[in-house]
């Protein structure tokens, strides 16, 4: 190592600056066209606590679903894109974790697991569970809101 300074060896530099993970396929090299980076940056999760994971995730992977390339799988588009889709608390934690990310599946895993947290979930199996027709409702406004409930916590893990 040649002598640096102090002041260089303290000076922030680009080489340092993280980014996504790097998807491992081989010398396969792609790009992804800028009309899905755009599409996916369209409605961006941040991470705020009041914001639907499982709706983030519905929209990406129903983009993603558009795009194929000849010789890449569709998870490692999938991970590729994944960063671009968030903003704020949620891609700090995306770059934070990116060497735990470095599957599909381990990313939308636990990005589910980080923004739409046990509870929740929870509370959502319990409004499914106890759900109950109200005085003033039709019953296919009934049967609508119940497939509201169901559609937001899609894996609650009741029949049909």
């Amino acid at each position: 190592m040649a002598n640096k300074t102090l002041r260089k060896f303290a000076a922030p530099s680009a080489d340092n600056v993280a980014i996504g993970p790097q998807v491992n396929i081989g010398d396969v090299y792609f790009d992804l066209k800028s009309s899905l980076n755009t599409m996916a940056q369209a409605s961006p999760f941040c991470g705020k606590p009041n914001a639907d994971a499982n709706a983030h995730l519905q929209q990406f992977l129903e983009i993603c679903s558009t795009y194929t390339i000849k010789g890449i799988s569709p998870d490692a588009v999938r991970l590729r894109l994944f960063p671009f889709s968030l903003l704020g608390r949620a891609k700090q934690w995306f770059y934070a974790n990116r060497a735990a990310v470095n599957t599909w599946d381990k990313c939308s895993t636990t990005f589910l697991s980080k923004f739409f947290p046990i509870g929740k979930t929870n509370a959502l199996r319990g409004r499914i569970s106890s759900f109950q027709q109200t005085r003033d409702e039709s019953i296919p406004e009934a049967w609508e809101r119940l497939q509201e409930y169901m559609a937001a916590c899609p894996y609650h893990g009741m029949e049909d």
